[in-house]
């Protein structure tokens, strides 16, 4: 095995045993589909307590699955001039609030106008760091705050302390319906059964996925909920709103089509409001605020002065 796969290695150990090999990669691993999973098994770069397997192999409790995953073929993200909205910046790190609609890192379909162009063309130093500096990712059309690595040693640490779950990660969600004041909500979540491309909350399998929200604000049919996680499992907050029976206000996918004045939202009212870390060198706390970005501002604004009028604006 190469030195770059030894690298990228990755274990996990199962919680729940009876989900076969191949199905259970596809969950805990968003990179992986279960088509592609079952290649690297059949490849035997896929162990089972060390071991190679098949993709049909029924896991057990307590057994220690191992991968990694082999390099893409060579095609190097290009420099592209894309604004940024940068909240901070230091040698090793950046601060950011991505914008709405854009897509974090290349992948089929969006090969270009990533954040990933965006970086290498605002600082050469991320040509030097693996996979530009991203240590944590946000939906295409989820907006906020994101940190960004510019030295190997800031990757490694801010990794860390995302796997550890020492960030702190406020996100800011406009919901249909009134939720309680607060809550919090634990259950387990992977790959929808029917539909891949979804998430879902399961009874069993899957990872646990922790969440917790207060009210905000509140409005004739919607609401305005602070959302912190303290696991980063993906579509987490769309799905565990959803599953609670408040979707979020624009989501078409957790949710379903619903005009506001006239007006369908383009894409979920999700931001990312505040992210906390330690300095990657000095270890002094951080703790950023993004700015709601336009689109939601305007859509925030709205409710209220069409409640302060008393006008029924949906």
């Amino acid at each position: 095995m190469s030195d770059r796969l030894k690298h990228a290695m990755k274990k996990e150990v199962v919680e729940m045993g009876g989900m076969r090999l191949d199905l259970f990669l596809a969950e805990v691993s968003s990179e992986l589909s279960r088509s592609f999973a079952k290649q690297l098994i059949l490849k035997k770069i896929v162990l089972v307590n060390g071991l190679a397997s098949k993709p049909n192999y029924h896991l057990k409790r307590g057994d220690v699955v191992t991968w990694s995953i082999p390099p893409a073929p060579p095609c190097e993200p290009q420099p592209e001039s894309i604004a940024l909205d940068i909240l901070h910046e230091e040698d090793s790190f950046l601060v950011l609030n991505k914008s709405p609609g854009m897509v974090v890192h290349p992948a089929p379909g969006h090969e270009t106008g990533t954040l990933v162009n965006a970086l290498l063309f605002h600082d050469p130093c991320f040509k030097a760091v693996e996979r530009a500096g991203i240590v944590h990712r946000l939906d295409k059309d989820t907006s906020g705050a994101l940190v960004v690595a510019k030295t190997p040693a800031a990757r490694i640490e801010l990794q860390r302390q995302f796997k550890a779950r020492e960030t702190q990660k406020e996100y800011w969600a406009l919901v249909w319906g009134k939720p309680p004041k607060n809550g919090r909500i634990e259950n387990r979540m992977g790959r929808h059964p029917a539909n891949r491309k979804k998430m879902a909350v399961l009874k069993e399998g899957g990872r646990i996925a922790i969440s917790t929200f207060e009210m905000i604000e509140d409005f004739e049919k919607m609401s305005l909920l602070k959302v912190c996680i303290e696991t980063g499992r993906t579509h987490q907050i769309r799905v565990h709103l959803a599953h609670l029976g408040f979707p979020i206000v624009g989501d078409s996918v957790y949710g379903r089509a619903r005009k506001f004045n006239g007006i369908l939202p383009q894409r979920q009212m999700l931001h990312a409001h505040k992210i906390g870390f330690a300095h990657p060198s000095t270890k002094k706390e951080l703790l950023f605020n993004a700015p709601l970005s336009y689109d939601m501002d305007c859509f925030l604004n709205a409710l209220r002065e069409g409640e302060s009028r008393g006008n029924n604006i949906l």
